[in-house]
C-alpha cells in the first residue's frame, strides 16, 4: 500500500474480517464507497455523520476503492451471496408467522 493510503487505510485479520478499513476504526472502505457513490453523500456529509473520520480518511478510502474496485466489489458480492444463502436456509420468523407456518404451534384466529 502506498504511504499516504497506508496512513489512512488498513487491513487487519481480526478487524472486519480483514477487509480494508479506515485505520483505527471498523468503518470499511466499501461503506464509504456506498455512502458516497450509491447514496450520493458528499465527503463532508460522511464526516458529519461519522465524526471519527477526517476528510483525508474519506478521500483515502475512495482512492483505495478506485485503485482496487474488483477487490471491493467481490467482497460486496460475497456478502450479498451470504445474505441470500441465509435467507434460504433460515427463514424469517416473522415471514413464517405471516404465512401461518410458525413452528411454535397452531394459529388461533379471533
Amino acid at each position: 500500500m502506498e504511504p499516504v493510503l497506508a496512513k489512512h487505510i488498513e487491513k487487519k485479520p481480526g478487524v472486519c474480517g480483514g477487509k480494508a478499513c479506515v485505520a483505527g476504526t471498523r468503518i470499511r472502505v466499501q461503506d464509504i464507497y456506498i455512502w458516497h457513490e450509491l447514496r450520493g453523500q458528499s465527503p463532508d456529509e460522511i464526516v458529519t455523520n461519522f465524526p471519527q473520520l477526517t476528510l483525508a480518511d474519506v478521500h483515502a478510502a475512495l482512492a483505495y476503492y478506485w485503485d482496487n474496485p474488483q477487490e471491493i466489489q467481490q467482497e460486496m458480492a460475497r456478502a450479498d451471496a451470504l445474505v441470500e444463502q441465509l435467507k434460504q436456509t433460515s427463514p424469517s420468523p416473522l415471514q413464517e408467522k405471516l404465512r401461518g407456518t410458525d413452528a411454535s404451534g397452531p394459529q388461533v384466529s379471533s
